[in-house]
């Protein structure tokens, strides 16, 4: 779509002249004579740049300009006036205006700042685009997931997601701790500002002080200039402490006072920061026994705990698998330019008892390497990996599921028929009965959908 210029002028020959000089630009250029009419015209088309005059019949131009912020926030308004005081000045500017001119105008001027505001107005459209690529990805519906287990925690998240309360993430590595604090963060009422990432385990403890907080220049070897920390460019947005567990006693003493008085000061600084930053943590260790062992500040952590919300593993929501297979399927044909079809009953059966340690994280990383390297056709049995395959089985803490020579005290292929079935009534239930729905929540067609329903008489 070509960019749009509107002037507004009740002057004929104003309007000629800038109709002449923006005319060589590749831009579709509309006039209007009265503020009315220019309320009509940014009523009914998408302008990028709106150059208007003050002092019009009907409407001004401070109306013209409340309209076009109202109507087209993105849209860049300058304002041109023969009556230019302080007092209008400051008004405009107030309400949004890009710039202020006054008449008689230099043409190099008046054009150079049209071209800075078309400018401005084009990354205006980008980052909304942007933000709403980005809510898209991390809306409540792209989390997959049907077991009762993740219905729980999305449940959960959707009614935390617009408020300022501090969440507590806890789940195995692999999880998805991140996607569901861009999720939360994506879905508030903060989301048009930053979400700042800091994993604390992976930045060495004599520099995670400074990554947070800032330093100032001179503050210790190597500060040769001042830095703003990570709690200061998440001010009023979201900050996501990943692996809080790894953060010293020493640094858990300043969090907890951000935590509590919502300032700090910056490493070798007297001056105290006040932010407005939601805190969302997480972790992959028992944080209670941490704090039973001295490792993790009891105040810190209840501080923290507010509102806990526990990631199951990928083995406590096996009836998810299919659905995460499909996707990632989908997602790495998408990307690598491959034609894997699906996955045969045999593998699947494989891949349902197995254990996930690595969590969805594993599986994602396994589809993925199926997808580059066999290209097309369904995932078989000889495609997974030889632990996979043999029934060595990896020993997770407090699973029962441990290798042994037999480990399944029940027949693989009626413990698969028996998660099918439940998986299929629970989509049906899911979807109101609907048949076309609940295929689509099982990523299958709706066709073998019936075809399951009738072989396994499972009532509707």
């Amino acid at each position: 779509m070509g960019k749009r210029l509107l002037i507004a002028d009740d002057e004929e020959y104003i309007l000629d002249i800038l109709v002449e000089v923006f005319s060589g630009l590749s831009l579709e250029i509309d006039t209007a004579r009265t503020g009315d009419e220019a309320l009509k015209k940014i009523d009914e088309k998408r302008y990028d740049v709106v150059l208007t005059d003050l002092k019009m019949p009907g409407c001004d131009g401070l109306t013209v300009l409340r309209a076009a912020k109202e109507l087209q926030p993105e849209c860049e308004v300058i304002m041109m006036t023969g009556y230019g005081t302080i007092e209008t000045a400051v008004e405009a500017m107030k309400l949004g205006a890009f710039h202020y001119i006054t008449k008689p105008f230099k043409i190099d001027e008046v054009r150079l700042l049209v071209l800075k505001a078309l400018e401005h107005s084009r990354y205006r459209r980008e980052n909304v685009t942007l933000r709403k690529q980005v809510r898209n990805k991390y809306s409540f519906e792209n989390i997959i997931g049907t077991s009762p287990a993740m219905m729980e925690v999305l449940s959960l998240v959707e009614k935390v997601a617009d408020t300022d309360s501090t969440i507590l993430i806890l789940g195995e590595s692999g999880t998805g701790k991140e996607m569901i604090a861009r999720a939360i963060h994506y879905n508030s009422s903060r989301a048009n500002n930053l979400l700042v990432p800091v994993n604390c385990g992976a930045i060495p403890e004599d520099l995670l002080e400074s990554e947070l907080f800032g330093h100032v220049k001179g503050a210790f070897t190597g500060a040769v200039a001042p830095r703003a920390g990570r709690f200061e460019l998440a001010n009023h947005g979201t900050i996501f402490l990943d692996e809080i567990g790894e953060m010293s006693p020493k640094l858990q003493v300043k969090l907890l006072r951000v935590l509590q008085e919502k300032e700090f000061e910056p490493v070798g600084s007297t001056k105290t920061i006040r932010v407005d930053v939601r805190v969302i943590a997480a972790t992959n260790k028992d944080l209670e026994e941490e704090v039973r062992q001295g490792r993790f500040r009891e105040d810190l952590y209840y501080r923290l705990n507010v509102i806990p919300i526990r990631i199951p593993p990928l083995r406590e929501r096996k009836e998810d698998i299919p659905l995460l297979l499909s996707y990632f399927i989908d997602l790495y044909n998408e990307k690598k330019g491959r034609h894997l079809e699906g996955v045969t009953d045999e593998a699947m059966e494989i891949l349902l008892s197995y254990p996930w340690p690595g969590n969805v994280r594993e599986l994602e990383n396994l589809v993925e390497r199926i997808v580059v390297i066999k290209g097309q056709g369904k995932i078989t049995v000889e495609d997974l990996p030889e632990k996979m395959r043999t029934g060595k089985r990896t020993v997770i803490p407090g699973d029962e599921l441990v290798a042994a020579e037999n480990p399944f005290p029940v027949n693989l292929k009626e413990a698969v028929d028996r998660l099918e079935i439940e998986m299929i009534k629970k989509a049906l239930k899911m979807a109101g009965g609907n048949k076309e729905m609940a295929a689509s929540l099982l990523g299958i067609k709706r066709t073998t959908l019936i075809e399951k329903i009738k072989r396994k008489n499972i009532e509707v």
